[in-house]
């Protein structure tokens, strides 16, 4: 499995204090899946800048595509902005793609047998092994899950991130995920404005 899956997986079988938005759960996957590319040496990072590396073979095809998206032509994209860019829907392509391979089922009902109900997880392998990563703390996933509100913060007892590239993804992750939240709450903002104007308030 990779970080991205596993991330997915974690996202859906655990229950946080609020739901997790899509947007910010799209941002948290194109970060797992750069993560998932500096540890096969397809991308490296100067800076906050995407080198791109090696174009391994990789089996995971959403993770090949990622691998494919990246710019192999100066001017090289930062980190923040293939976020934005991979970003885009991407929990429901790795939603898609879980449901297609059996990871995901949908339950249905006795009495509606012919519609689709809720998404729900299999019991398989990669469920478990999810969980094992998650129940161990792993500290990148556990600051992706934190950076989506899947738990407060990063276990304080476990070991620091080492590599300075995957602190500089980690970092580009929460900061997309703020900027995100600062745009809903802008439109919130408006809208409730706009209402109030038709309401002569």
């Amino acid at each position: 499995m990779t970080t991205p899956r596993d991330l997915l997986i974690v996202a859906m079988d655990t229950v946080p204090d609020r739901p997790v938005e899509r947007g910010d759960l799209s941002l948290a996957l194109a970060g797992a899946e750069m993560i998932d590319l500096i540890g096969a040496q397809a991308l490296s990072l100067d800076g906050d800048v995407i080198m791109p590396g090696l174009q391994p073979a990789i089996s995971d095809r959403l993770l090949n595509e990622a691998a494919s998206s990246l710019d192999r032509q100066a001017p090289y994209e930062s980190v923040g902005d293939w976020l934005w860019r991979r970003g885009r829907g991407l929990s429901a392509a790795y939603a898609a793609a879980l449901e297609q391979e059996g990871e995901i089922t949908r339950r249905r009902h006795r009495w509606t047998p012919f519609r689709a109900g809720r998404p729900a997880l299999a019991d398989s392998p990669a469920r478990h092994e999810a969980a094992d990563r998650w129940t161990s703390d792993e500290p990148v996933l556990a600051a992706l899950a934190a950076a989506v509100g899947i738990r407060d913060e990063p276990p304080g007892d476990s070991p620091d991130v080492a590599d300075e590239a995957v602190v500089t993804v980690l970092a580009a992750v929460n900061d997309a995920v703020m900027e995100l939240e600062a745009v809903r709450q802008r439109r919130a903002i408006e809208e409730a404005a706009f209402d109030n104007i038709w309401r002569g308030e």
